[in-house]
């Protein structure tokens, strides 16, 4: 007895979710990381005040960590209300989000496209990629699988419907793009996207004899998207607005022109290789500025000039492999590094969206290059599910490296070359657990890789000013990183500058120990920074104390 298209489409769905879950249920038992999770949960008095009115005010209002995302602050927020700051329920958020993503993703587009059967391959590939692990098993990128939630239910929205029409539903397109924005940026894309599925699968800017296209219906459909556009512009001021506040925006004199170009190039066919052979993932990938290779780079510019045409010359016959092409293309535009935030040469997050677009080509392009032939259904079925299958199998292993601070910088160095970023955070996971001698080669070779490098200088002046061995102890070199570490921030970080007070105090310059301490506390105390305040109280004490004693004695008075 044949199964009803209802039926089926549901069978699909519980299947994608199914997947999902088997690939992302070990990221439930998995710690916090030390990689960005303190700065935005762990560690964020903000988070602890709940879903109170305050703290709603706040993430409205804030640009905290050099990011405005009110939606994400107030998801984890929502988590801390649940049960405190335990990270299996910060965890099962992100899994639940991300497989809502993906059902969302099947249902708009089996509604753009009409076809079930290929609308589930796009989507459980977008759920169990293994570039996409990265956004569900770190609590710290929540805003991906958010956003995306949102940005496909606008995608939802936009498809037809013989209950919803057109006039009517534009004003939930903004409502969820909106709030799809308020939860990364990213979704700056979206008027441009919609364009692109008006074209196909859409066909709306065709002439209705098909013959070419119609620039009164093209006309139309970017007016209507007019508000849709005024939405990327906002968006894209206050990004610019919260990551210039926080110093996240490299200048040209940190990264000239020519190497994001360069590196946006790289970016893109890196992504393209790891999207159909998903090795060597990292949680960072250093940018090498100048350093990149001639060769790499024309080969990268070959590349992707002759795909785009390829793509252009199928597009009379296959429109969708230009569309799904483009779709890759134009939502990698705001983080492929032209505007360069970070150091990171590209991130596997940055791929949440940009993939579907490649898995919409695949679908649709790969039956093309199968004869027509009665085994053609079952090869192709056959071909996407051992593909899906692969995915899983590999994503699984991804998440494994997840689980903790040290296996996930252990990896990210074994991947990897050069990566500063790996070998200070692994030290200091190292360091978290009084593993100081494995920690303090990991620091030295972080700052000589990247000597100005904030995280890294700081922890290896702590090092070698409070270690507990004589022969790695060296407070004057302490006093130098820590001074070097200080003028980064221009003096007004508390933890720097409770380091500064260390190196200080065991270089024997009491009183500058207490100078630099209490300034230390001041900016804590104003922080909210509840532990560091009482470390700093007890440290304080006892340089005074130590001050005390080797001040001379006063004579008294006549």
């Amino acid at each position: 007895m044949a199964l009803s298209l209802d039926t089926r489409r549901m069978a699909l769905a519980v299947g994608i979710a199914a997947a999902t879950a088997a690939v992302f249920a070990p990221v439930l038992g998995h710690d916090w990381l030390n990689y960005d999770d303190p700065i935005y949960v762990s560690d964020n008095p903000a988070i602890r005040l709940g879903l109170s009115p305050e703290a709603v005010a706040w993430a409205f209002s804030n640009f905290y960590g050099a990011n405005w995302f009110p939606l994400t602050w107030l998801s984890w927020m929502l988590d801390y209300e649940i049960r405190g700051m335990q990270p299996a329920v910060f965890h099962a958020t992100s899994v639940l989000l991300h497989m809502a993503s993906a059902a969302v993703l099947f249902a708009a587009l089996t509604r753009l496209t009409g076809c079930a059967l290929r609308s589930a391959f796009v989507a459980a590939v977008f759920a169990v990629h293994p570039l996409h692990v990265e956004s569900v098993a770190w609590i710290a990128a929540r805003k991906d699988p958010l956003s995306g939630l949102f940005f496909f239910l606008a995608l939802l929205a936009y498809a037809p419907s013989a209950r919803n029409q057109r006039g009517r539903r534009m004003p939930w397109v903004f409502v969820f793009m909106a709030l799809s924005l308020m939860a990364k940026p990213i979704a700056v894309t979206l008027p441009l996207l919609l364009l692109l599925l008006d074209a196909w699968p859409l066909r709306r800017l065709q002439r209705r004899d098909g013959a070419g296209w119609d620039t009164t219906r093209i006309r139309s459909a970017v007016v209507e998207k007019l508000p849709l556009f005024a939405l990327t512009a906002a968006a894209g001021v206050v990004t610019v607005m919260a990551q210039s506040s926080g110093g996240a925006l490299a200048s040209l004199d940190q990264a000239s022109l020519g190497s994001r170009v360069a590196n946006a190039l790289v970016a893109y066919t890196g992504y393209l290789g790891k999207t159909f052979w998903p090795s060597g993932l990292a949680v960072f990938y250093p940018h090498q500025g100048e350093l990149a290779s001639g060769a790499r780079i024309a080969f990268s510019a070959v590349c992707l000039v002759a795909t785009t045409l390829a793509a252009a010359l199928a597009a009379r016959r296959q429109p969708a492999v230009l569309v799904g092409w483009l779709w890759y293309l134009g939502t990698l535009v705001p983080v492929i590094g032209l505007v360069q935030v970070g150091s990171q040469a590209m991130a596997d997050r940055y791929t949440y969206l940009p993939l579907v677009g490649l898995a919409l080509a695949v679908a649709w392009g790969a039956p093309a290059l199968l004869p027509d032939r009665a085994w053609r259904g079952r090869a192709l079925t056959a071909l996407a599910f051992g593909a899906i299958a692969a995915l899983c199998g590999v994503a699984s292993l991804q998440v494994r490296h997840w689980r903790n601070s040290e296996s996930l910088f252990r990896h990210a160095l074994a991947v990897t070359e050069n990566n500063h970023v790996a070998h200070a955070y692994l030290g200091d996971s190292l360091l978290a657990q009084g593993r100081t001698g494995e920690a303090l080669p990991l620091f030295r070779e972080a700052v000589r890789l990247r000597p100005d490098f904030l995280a890294a200088a700081n922890n290896l002046a702590w090092l070698l000013a409070t270690i507990d061995d004589d022969e790695l102890r060296n407070p004057y070199l302490a006093v130098g990183l820590a001074q070097r570490a200080s003028g980064l921030t221009g003096g007004h970080d508390p933890e720097v500058l409770d380091t500064l007070a260390a190196a200080y105090a065991a270089s024997g310059r009491f009183g500058e120990a207490v100078a630099a301490a209490e300034q230390a506390l001041v900016l804590a105390e104003a922080a909210g920074s509840l532990e560091l305040v009482s470390a700093l109280k007890t440290r304080l004490a006892l340089y005074r104390a130590d001050t005390a004693l080797r001040e001379p004695a006063r004579p008294p008075d006549p």
